[in-house]
C-alpha cells in the first residue's frame, strides 16, 4: 500500500541519491543507509486518499522526469486517478513509451501491494476470534477450502512411497500462509554449515534459497522439508518419516562426496499456491531425543562396512530456533549436515535400505532392497541399474574432486578490514566533518564492563535525550555511575512512564521535565534500590515489563520528540538479552525503520546474537548497514571525539574576587530552568570545522528575523562577520543599569530594568547585547519562563552562591527575562527577596537585576510612566542609526545576500514604513501560485501571526499539510522543508527552534508583513472564510507534535481580548479577529466561525461564552440565553461565565426598556422585569461562585446586581402605578417596595414577582456594601485621584474609575427609598429610620468609600458641608439613641473625615467621645466589619494627650483590632496575587493632637508638585519622602527588627507590615519609620536605620 511518511522535524540530509558507501555527499550516506528499510515501514496513508501532492512525489520517487510529472499535476491525478491510468492517457500528455511502461509497471505494483496490505489488515483483524485462537498454525483460508471440499494437507513429502501420514489428518499452515504466490517474501541466510552458534534463529515466514543441487562440493546443497505433519505423529511414526529423509540425503551427498544440508520446517512443495518455495515455517519439537535417536537408524539402513563412516560423516541434528514478532509459540527447523570428507569416503559407496512405517502392522520395517542415492539437480534420486557400471566407475574422478575441493578450501582468505571511522562518521552525521549539536540521542545499552568504563568518554559529550539502562547494576559499577559524576540526571522506572505508575511521579503527565536532564531509566530494576523494583530473569521480564517498555518508546516518539530530531544509540557492552532486542523492535516500528537507528559493538558474537534477534522485524543486511561492529570501543571514544562540534574545554563564571570559576557540566544542568552566558561563552567551538558559508548563513539567521544567538555576538567578535549594530537605546540600557548597580534612593534586593520595544525593532537584541557585554562583570542569564517562580528561584540562588566563600559579597546576577506574564515576575520577585530575607544577606546594591523585556505597542508610553528604570524601542531611527543600519545594508548586499532574503533588516532600515512594506510585500507576491498549498499555508500562518502575539505554526505541521514524504518506492529520500516551498514563501517565512525542545517552528518575519500577506492575498474571500477553511485542516489538527500549542494559538485567535496593558494595540471587547469580521462583514460571519470552532475544540465552554457576548452585543438576546445556558452547563461553578449569563439578562433588560412604548401591555411590562430579576439572580450566583475560587477576585457580580437593580427601580419609577407625588418623591413605589403595601393593580398580575420585588432593596444595599469594603481594601486599576473627570461609559466607569461610579449608583438607589410620608415627629419607626438612612446614603454618606472620597474633592469646603449636613442628619446624642453597626460606623468616619477636612468644625466630636461611640465593637461578642476594626486602629493609636500613661486596655483593644484585620484581610485576598490586589493606605499619623494627627493620602498628594504621572513616579521611586513639607507634616515613630520582622517603640509586641519586605534591614536594628494605617493593619514607610542615615533604605509603594 501506498505510504505518506510522516517528515522529519529536522532534515538531516538532501535528496540526492547515494551511489556508494565511500561518497562524500552528506545526504547519500543515509539514503544507503535506508535502501532496504522501505519494505519494512508502516504506512499511514492509502493510495485512495492521495492528493495529487502525494502523487506528485511518488512520481518523482520512482524517477518520472519532472517534465511528465508536472503535466499529470495539471492534469489534477490524484490517488484514485493514479490507479486507472492507461497507455492512452499517457500518450494523450505527450508521455514516451519508455516512461510509459515504467510507470504503468510500478502503479500496477503499487496496486498489488495495497491489495496485500488490505488483506493482511483484514487478516489480522480474523486472527482474534476464537478458531485464530484454537491453532496459530491454521491457513487464513482455511475456511475456503473446507467449503470447496479440496484436501486442505499440506504438500505432500518428496519421499517416493512414503505412507507415513495418517488418513483424515490434514497438515496445518502458517498463519500467515499467503494468499497469492505473487506476494514477495523476504530472503533469508541459511544457517553457515556445521555451525552449532545457538544464537542463530530463524524468522517465520521469510523463505530460504531454493533448494540446491552440487555446487564445488564444499558448499552446501540444500534440501527442504515441511515436516508438518510428521512433526504431530507417535516416536515411531516421527523417527522412521525422520531417519528416511535424512539417510536418503546423505546416501546422495555421500556418494556424490558433497556437503549437504537437509532442512525440516521449510516448506518444499510449490504445488499448492498458498505457500513459497523455502517459506520458513518451523515446526513444533516435543523431544529433541526423538530426532536425535532416530539417527540410530543409521546402523540398521546402511551396510556394515560404512555404518562407522556415515556416522561421522552424518552429524548430530542442529535444533535452530524460528521466532515471530507477535508469537510466543516456539518453533524450530530441524537441520542435519552431511560431510563426506575425503580422508572417511574415499573409494567407498552408500548403499541404503530406508525405514518405513506399516500402517497395517503398526511397526517400522526397511525397504527390502538397497538403493544407491545420488543428488541430481536439487533432488535425492536413486541411481538407475543401467546406470549403476558408470557411476561407480566414476568413483575415482569423485574422489578426487573432493580431495582438490578440501585442499582449495584450506587456503587462508585474508578479509580487508572495512573502514569502519568512516562509516561511524557516516551513520552519525551524515559524513560531514563535525556532528549536529541540534540532536537528541536516545541511548541502549546493557551492562558496561569496569574496563569499557574508561572508553565511554564520547557519550559525555552528546546531548543524550534519555537512556534505556538494562543494567541492573549500572547505579553501583556501571555505565550510570561514571554518566552522572559528569550531568544532572533523573532516574525512572519503565512503571513510570504508564498510567499504572505507583512512584507518584510519571513524566508522562508533562513532557517538559524529560528536557530538563538527562532521563535514566532502568529498564530491569536496580539491585541497589530500596523499593519494590527488583530485577528479574528474562521470562518474567517479558511477562511483566515488555508492555511499560512499549509504552515508554511510544510515548516519547509519539508525544514527545518528533522524528528526526533524534537518534537512537544501541550501544552493546556484553551479551544480549531478548529485552534488548525487544526496545530495538519497538523503536523500529515507532521510527519507521531505521534510518535514524544505530548500533555499535565492539564484540561481534554480542552484536550477532543481537541481530539473529532482532532479525524478526528487519533483514540482517538492513542491520548491517546502520551497525558499526568490530570496532574496538576505545577506537570508537577517540573518533566519536574528534567529530564533536565544540572542545571539551571547561566553562567560567566572573566571581566577586575578579577572578573566574569553573562551570562544570554538572553544576550547570542542576539549575535547567536559567540558560546560563559565561565569560567564555562559544570559545568551545571548532572554528576549523564552520565553513564560510556556514557562518554567512548564522549572520544571514539573524538579518532574516530570527532571534540573535550567542553565536552572532562571538563570530563578530572574532571578526568572522560584521559587527552588530548597537541602537541607542542599548548605550541608554548600560547606564540606567549602572544607575542600579552603584545604587540610588531605593536599593532593594532585587531591581528591574525593563525594555519595551515594537515587534522586530531589536529589543531582544538590545537586551541580550547587555548581556553579552556585561557576561565578564556579572553573572548573567536568561530565565525559562516555562518553569515555575519557584524552581527558577531556587536555582537562581544556586547560580548567585556557585563557588563564593561570602554570600553578602557575590557578584550581582543579570537576569534576562521576555515576553513574561506580570504575575509570574511578580511572583518570581516575591520568592527571591523572601530568599533574601531569609538568609539575612545584607549589601548596600541589589542582589537580582531583571532585565524585562517585552513586546508593546505602545513603547514609549510605558517608559514615561516609569522612565528611571526604562527603555522604550521603537522602530523609529534616530539619524545615527539610520547611518549605520544604511552602511550595514551595503555590507550584506556586498556578500552577494539579496534584501529579499533579509527582509526583516530591509524593513527595519525604513523603520517599518507602512507604505514601503506594502510595496515590498506586493513586489514579492507577484507571479504567486494562489491556488498552490504553500501559499494556502502562508495565509493560515499570516492569519495566526497578525491577530495572535508571538503565535507559530510547528514544522510538523507544515509538512503534514503540504504532504511531505509520500512514497511506496525501495528507496529513502529525506525531504528539506526549505526547498519544497515556492521562492515567495522561503521569502517570508522564517524558521524558529525551541531553545529547550529544538523543535523547529515557522512564523511570518514580521507582523506588519503578515497584516499584508493577509490582505493582498486574500481577494475578495473575507478572513471569516479563511478561518472557516483553516478549521477544517483535519491534517494540521491532528498532527500531534506542537499540537498544544497550535490549539492554543487557535483558541486566542477566537477569544482572545486585546488589552494594551500586556502590549496590544487597543482594548478590545472580543478578539481582534471577531471584531475585524463584525465590521468588516457582519456579525452573523462572527458568529459562524465561533460556532465552527466551539464544535471543533471540543464543545469548549468559553467559546460559548464568547457566543453569548456576541449575540447579546448584538441584540440577538434568545440565542444568547441559549449560548450562556450552554458554557454554564459545562462549567456551572465558574463566576465568569455565571457572569455572562447575568449580562445577557442585563441588557436584554435594558433593550427592552429602551424600546418600551405606551402600547406595552401589563404582560409586557410583567416579562420586562421577569428578565431584570434573572440578571440579578444570576449575578447574585456568579458572587456565590467567586467566593470558592482562591485564584482570583471576581466583583463584576456585584456590579452586575447593581446595575440591573438600579435600571429595575428606574424602570419602575416610570410605570403609571407608582407616579411621583407632588414633592417629586416616589412614595408609593417606596411603599410597596418596602412594606407589605401592593397597589390593586398590580396585586394579580405581578403576582408571582411581589416577595422577589420586596426583597431589591436588601438585595442591592448588600452588593453595594461589598464594593465598599472591596474598594476600601484594595487599590484601584486607576487612582482616583484623576485630574480630568471620567465621561465614559458606565461600563469603563466600572473598571477605570469604581469610586465615582459607587458614588452615582448609590445616589440612584437611595433616592427611590426616600419618602417624607414615612417620617414620624419621633423619628423612632422603621419608615422613618429608613428615610434618614437612606438620606444620609444620597448624600454620599452610606458607606466607607463614599465617605473618604469626600477627599478627593478638589473643593475641600464643598465636602466638608456635605459631612456636615449628612451629620446633621443623625440623632443629636448618638449615645442613647443607639445606632445600627453599619450607621455608627459611618458616623465615627465621617467625624474623622470632616477632621481632615476642616479641622476647627463645630460638628466634630472629640476623639474620646468617638472612642465611647466605638466601644461596642470591641466589647460585643458577634462580629463586625472590617471597617469597624479599622476605625479601632484610628481612634487607639496611642494620643500624646489623651494617652500619656501607657494602659493595657487600649493596647488590648488596639492589638485586637489588628489581629482582626489581618484575619479578614487574608479571608478577603484569598490566594490572589498581591501585584493584582494591592493593599490600599487611606491614613498616615501626623504630628498633631486627637483627630488631627490622622492625616489622609490625598493631602500628602496635594504636597508633591508636579503633573499626575510626575507624582506617580514620586511614590514609586520614593522621592515622596524628600519633600520638606510632607516630613513637616507626619510624624516618625521609633522602633526595632528582629530577624527581618519591624515592631514599634513602647507599644503592644505586635508586627508592622512594611509594604515591602526588601525594605527591611537585614540584622537586628533601630529603626524609625512613617505609619500608615490600612485594612490589612499597620504600614510601615520610609524604613531607616537610626543615627545611621548613610545605610537607610528608603521604602516606596
Amino acid at each position: 500500500m501506498g505510504t505518506c511518511c510522516t517528515h522529519p522535524e529536522h532534515s538531516r540530509h538532501t535528496t540526492e541519491p547515494a551511489l556508494a558507501w565511500g561518497s562524500s555527499t552528506a545526504g547519500q550516506a543515509r539514503l544507503l543507509k535506508a535502501t532496504l528499510d522501505l519494505k519494512d515501514r508502516i504506512t499511514t496513508l492509502p493510495v485512495r486518499e492521495w492528493d495529487e501532492t502525494h502523487v506528485q512525489c511518488w512520481l518523482e520517487s520512482i524517477g518520472i522526469k519532472k517534465e511528465y510529472v508536472e503535466k499529470l499535476r495539471a492534469e489534477e491525478v490524484t490517488g484514485p486517478v493514479l490507479m486507472e491510468l492507461d497507455d492512452t492517457f499517457l500518450k494523450g500528455i505527450g508521455m514516451k513509451r519508455g516512461q510509459i511502461h515504467m510507470l504503468i509497471r510500478k502503479r500496477n505494483e503499487l496496486r498489488q501491494q495495497e491489495t496485500t496490505e488490505r488483506a493482511k489488515h483484514s487478516t489480522s483483524k480474523a486472527a482474534d476470534t476464537p478458531d485464530a485462537q484454537r491453532d496459530p498454525a491454521t491457513p487464513r483460508n482455511a475456511s475456503a477450502q473446507k467449503t470447496s471440499g479440496r484436501d486442505s494437507s499440506g504438500p505432500a513429502d518428496k519421499t517416493k512411497g512414503n505412507t507415513a501420514s495418517e488418513p483424515g489428518k490434514t497438515q496445518r499452515r502458517s498463519n500467515s500462509q499467503l494468499e497469492s504466490t505473487d506476494e514477495v517474501l523476504e530472503l533469508s541466510n541459511c544457517r553457515p554449515f556445521k555451525s552449532q552458534n545457538t544464537d542463530f534463529k530463524y524468522v517465520k515466514d521469510r523463505v530460504l534459497a531454493p533448494e540446491s543441487g552440487v555446487s564445488d562440493l564444499i558448499t552446501p546443497c540444500h534440501e527442504y522439508k515441511s515436516f508438518a505433519t510428521a512433526a504431530e505423529l507417535s516416536r515411531n511414526q516421527l523417527q522412521s518419516k525422520f531417519a528416511c529423509e535424512v539417510i536418503r540425503f546423505a546416501s546422495a551427498c555421500m556418494n556424490i562426496r558433497t556437503n549437504g544440508t537437509i532442512h525440516f520446517g521449510i516448506m518444499d512443495s510449490i504445488a499448492d499456491k498458498g505457500w513459497k518455495h523455502g517459506q520458513i515455517t518451523g515446526i513444533n519439537v516435543k523431544e529433541r531425543e526423538h530426532y536425535v535417536d532416530a539417527l540410530d537408524y543409521i546402523e540398521k539402513c546402511f551396510c556394515e562396512s560404512v555404518r562407522e563412516i556415515a556416522r561421522k560423516c552424518i552429524h548430530p541434528p542442529v535444533f535452530v530456533e524460528v521466532i515471530a514478532k507477535d508469537s510466543q509459540e516456539q518453533r524450530f527447523v530441524v537441520e542435519v549436515d552431511i560431510e563426506p570428507t575425503s580422508a572417511l569416503v574415499k573409494k567407498s559407496l552408500f548403499e541404503v535400505v530406508l525405514p518405513k512405517y506399516d500402517e497395517v502392522k503398526r511397526k517400522v520395517i526397511l525397504t527390502k532392497e538397497q538403493e544407491l542415492y545420488q543428488r541430481l539437480g536439487a533432488k535425492s534420486e536413486p541411481v538407475k541399474r543401467n546406470d549403476l557400471a558408470a557411476f561407480i566407475q566414476g568413483l575415482p574422478d569423485r574422489d578426487a574432486q573432493r580431495e582438490k575441493a578440501e585442499l582449495s578450501g584450506t587456503g587462508g582468505h585474508t578479509e580487508t578490514p572495512q573502514n569502519l571511522g568512516r562509516k561511524l562518521s557516516v551513520l552519525l552525521n551524515d559524513g560531514r566533518n563535525y556532528m549536529d549539536d541540534s540532536l537528541r540521542y536516545i541511548l541502549v545499552t546493557n551492562r558496561c564492563e569496569k574496563d569499557d568504563l574508561n572508553s565511554i568518554n564520547f557519550l559525555m559529550h552528546l546531548n543524550i535525550f534519555c537512556a534505556f539502562d538494562f543494567d541492573e547494576d549500572s547505579n553501583v559499577s556501571g555505565l550510570y555511575s561514571k554518566y552522572k559524576e559528569h550531568h544532572a540526571t533523573r532516574c525512572y522506572f519503565l512503571q513510570d512512564f504508564s498510567n499504572e505508575s505507583k512512584t507518584g511521579n510519571p513524566p508522562a503527565q508533562k513532557h517538559s521535565c524529560l528536557f530538563d536532564q538527562t532521563s535514566w531509566i532502568f529498564c530491569n530494576g536496580r539491585s541497589d534500590f530500596l523499593g519494590d523494583e527488583k530485577p528479574c530473569d528474562e521470562n518474567t521480564w517479558i511477562r511483566t515489563k515488555k508492555k511499560y517498555l512499549k509504552k515508554a518508546i511510544t510515548l516519547i516518539c509519539d508525544e514527545i520528540l518528533p522524528k528526526g530530531s533524534f537518534i537512537v544509540l544501541f550501544l552493546l557492552l556484553s551479551p544480549v538479552q531478548k529485552p534488548l532486542v525487544d526496545a530495538f523492535q519497538e523503536f523500529y516500528t515507532e521510527m519507521n525503520g531505521t534510518e535514524y537507528i544505530i548500533c555499535i559493538a565492539e564484540s561481534r558474537e554480542n552484536y550477532e546474537k543481537w541481530a539473529q534477534l532482532a532479525q524478526v522485524s528487519c533483514s540482517i543486511k538492513t542491520l548491517e548497514q546502520c551497525s558499526v561492529v568490530g570496532m574496538r570501543l576505545s577506537h570508537v571514544d577517540a573518533t566519536i571525539q574528534t567529530m564533536l562540534p565544540s572542545t571539551a574545554q571547561p566553562r567560567h563564571l566572573p566571581v566577586s574576587t575578579r577572578g573566574l570559576c569553573t562551570l562544570p557540566s554538572l553544576e550547570e544542568e542542576k539549575m535547567f530552568s536559567l540558560e546560563i552566558l559565561c565569560v567564555d561563552q562559544c570559545d568551545d567551538i571548532k572554528l576549523d570545522l564552520l565553513s564560510e558559508k556556514e557562518i554567512q548563513e548564522i549572520e544571514q539567521n539573524f538579518y532574516r528575523g530570527r532571534k540573535i544567538i550567542w553565536e552572532n555576538f562571538w563570530l563578530a567578535d572574532k571578526r568572522y562577520c560584521g559587527e552588530i549594530i548597537e541602537r541607542e537605546a542599548c548605550t541608554v540600557a548600560n547606564k540606567l543599569l549602572d544607575d542600579i548597580r552603584k545604587g540610588s534612593s531605593r536599593n532593594y534586593s532585587v531591581a528591574k530594568l525593563k525594555i519595551f520595544h515594537h515587534p522586530g525593532s531589536g529589543g531582544s537584541t538590545i537586551a541580550r547585547q547587555v548581556l553579552w557585554k556585561r557576561r565578564k562583570d556579572l553573572r548573567c542569564a536568561v530565565i525559562k519562563t516555562s518553569y515555575s517562580p519557584a524552581t527558577v528561584c531556587e536555582h537562581v540562588l544556586a547560580f548567585r552562591d556557585y563557588e563564593e566563600k561570602e554570600n553578602s559579597h557575590c557578584l550581582p546576577l543579570l537576569l534576562l527575562i521576555e515576553d513574561y506574564d506580570e504575575d509570574y515576575l511578580e511572583e518570581l520577585t516575591n520568592e527571591l527577596m523572601d530568599a533574601v530575607a531569609t538568609r539575612k544577606i545584607n549589601s548596600p546594591r541589589p542582589y537580582f537585576i531583571f532585565l524585562c523585556c517585552k513586546r508593546s505597542n505602545d513603547p514609549e508610553r510605558l517608559c514615561k510612566l516609569s522612565p528611571l528604570d526604562t527603555v522604550a524601542v521603537t522602530h523609529k531611527l534616530t539619524d545615527s542609526e539610520k547611518s549605520l543600519f544604511k552602511t550595514k545594508l551595503e555590507k550584506l548586499k556586498q556578500k552577494d545576500i539579496k534584501p529579499e532574503f533579509i527582509l526583516t533588516f530591509v524593513l527595519m532600515c525604513e523603520e517599518f514604513n507602512e507604505t514601503y512594506v506594502r510595496d515590498f510585500v506586493e513586489h514579492i507576491l507577484q507571479g504567486i501560485d494562489r491556488s498552490s498549498r504553500d501559499t494556502c499555508l502562508m495565509r493560515y500562518v499570516a492569519l495566526l501571526n497578525f491577530y495572535v502575539p508571538n503565535s507559530y505554526v510547528s514544522l510538523s505541521h507544515c509538512e503534514a499539510f503540504l504532504g511531505l514524504g509520500v512514497y511506496t518506492e525501495r528507496k529513502s529520500r529525506a525531504y528539506d522543508f526549505k526547498n519544497h516551498l515556492s521562492e515567495q514563501a522561503r521569502m517570508i517565512f522564517i524558521e524558529l527552534r525551541d531553545s529547550t525542545t529544538y523543535i523547529s517552528s515557522v512564523q511570518i518575519i514580521h507582523c506588519l508583513v503578515a497584516r499584508e500577506i493577509l490582505h493582498q492575498l486574500s481577494g475578495n474571500e473575507p478572513q471569516s472564510q479563511l478561518a472557516m477553511t483553516l478549521l477544517k485542516e483535519k491534517t494540521l489538527f491532528g498532527n500531534r507534535f506542537g499540537q498544544d500549542e497550535f490549539i492554543k494559538f487557535i483558541r486566542d485567535l477566537f477569544i482572545r481580548r486585546g488589552k494594551r496593558s500586556r502590549g496590544d494595540r487597543t482594548d478590545t471587547l472580543f478578539s481582534p479577529f471577531i471584531e475585524h469580521v463584525c465590521e468588516a462583514e457582519d456579525c452573523e460571519k462572527a458568529i459562524a466561525v465561533l460556532k465552527a470552532a466551539y464544535e471543533l475544540l471540543g464543545k469548549d465552554p468559553f467559546f460559548a461564552q464568547q457566543l453569548a457576548r456576541l449575540h447579546y452585543n448584538n441584540e440577538k438576546f434568545p440565542d444568547a440565553e441559549y449560548w450562556a445556558g450552554v458554557a454554564k452547563s459545562h462549567l456551572p461553578n465558574d463566576s465568569y461565565i455565571l457572569d455572562t449569563e447575568g449580562q445577557v439578562y442585563r441588557k436584554w433588560f435594558s433593550f427592552t426598556v429602551d424600546k418600551m412604548t405606551e402600547e406595552d401591555t401589563p404582560e409586557n411590562i410583567t416579562e420586562k422585569i421577569e428578565i431584570a430579576l434573572k440578571a440579578m439572580k444570576c449575578f447574585r450566583a456568579a458572587q456565590h461562585a467567586a467566593k470558592a475560587e482562591r485564584d482570583s477576585m471576581n466583583n463584576a457580580g456585584y456590579f452586575g446586581e447593581v446595575e440591573v437593580g438600579c435600571r429595575l427601580l428606574r424602570f419602575l419609577s416610570t410605570l403609571p402605578v407608582f407616579r411621583r407625588n407632588p414633592e417629586g418623591e416616589y412614595s408609593e413605589l417606596v411603599k410597596y417596595l418596602t412594606t407589605d403595601y401592593i397597589p390593586k393593580d398590580i396585586e394579580k398580575p405581578w403576582g408571582r414577582l411581589h416577595s422577589r420585588l420586596q426583597g431589591l432593596r436588601q438585595n442591592l444595599y448588600n452588593a453595594l456594601e461589598w464594593i465598599s469594603e472591596d474598594l476600601s481594601y484594595f487599590q484601584t486599576d486607576k487612582t482616583h485621584e484623576k485630574e480630568e473627570d471620567d465621561e465614559n461609559s458606565n461600563k469603563e466607569e466600572q473598571v477605570y474609575n469604581p469610586r465615582k461610579w459607587l458614588r452615582r449608583q448609590a445616589e440612584v438607589y437611595a433616592k427611590f427609598f426616600i419618602s417624607t410620608s414615612f417620617t414620624d415627629k419621633s423619628n423612632s419607626s422603621p419608615e422613618s429610620q429608613l428615610t434618614r438612612r437612606m438620606s444620609i446614603y444620597k448624600s454620599g454618606g452610606g458607606n466607607v468609600t463614599n465617605i473618604l472620597s469626600f477627599l478627593t474633592d478638589k473643593k475641600g469646603n464643598r465636602s466638608a458641608e456635605k459631612l456636615e449636613s449628612i451629620l446633621s442628619l443623625y440623632p443629636e446624642n448618638p449615645l442613647k439613641d443607639r445606632l445600627e453597626d453599619n450607621d455608627l460606623i459611618n458616623y465615627i468616619l465621617c467625624h474623622i473625615t470632616l477632621a481632615c477636612l476642616a479641622p476647627g468644625s463645630a460638628k466634630l466630636l472629640p476623639l474620646q467621645t468617638l472612642r465611647e461611640l466605638s466601644a461596642r465593637f470591641f466589647n460585643g461578642k458577634r462580629a463586625f466589619p472590617a471597617s469597624a476594626h479599622f476605625l479601632l486602629t484610628l481612634l487607639y493609636w496611642p494620643d500624646e494627650a489623651l494617652d500619656k500613661e501607657p494602659t493595657p486596655e487600649k493596647d488590648e483593644i488596639l492589638t485586637s483590632a489588628l489581629q482582626t484585620l489581618k484575619r479578614l484581610h487574608d479571608i478577603k485576598k484569598k490566594d490572589v496575587p498581591t501585584r493584582k490586589k494591592r493593599i490600599y493606605t487611606h491614613f498616615f499619623l501626623g504630628k498633631g493632637y486627637g483627630l488631627s494627627k490622622i492625616v489622609h493620602k490625598t493631602k500628602i498628594d496635594r504636597l508633591i508638585p508636579g503633573s499626575l504621572d510626575q507624582r506617580r513616579m514620586k511614590w514609586l521611586h520614593g522621592t515622596v519622602w524628600t519633600i520638606n513639607s510632607i516630613r513637616d507634616s507626619l510624624r516618625r515613630v521609633s522602633g526595632w527588627t528582629k530577624d527581618r520582622v519591624l515592631f514599634i517603640h513602647n507599644h503592644m509586641n505586635w508586627p508592622i507590615l512594611p509594604l515591602h519586605l526588601d525594605s527591611v534591614p537585614h540584622g537586628n536594628e533601630n529603626v524609625t519609620f512613617y505609619l500608615g494605617f490600612s485594612f490589612n493593619g499597620l504600614v510601615a514607610f520610609n524604613i531607616e536605620v537610626e543615627n545611621n542615615p548613610s545605610v537607610s533604605r528608603i521604602q516606596s509603594i
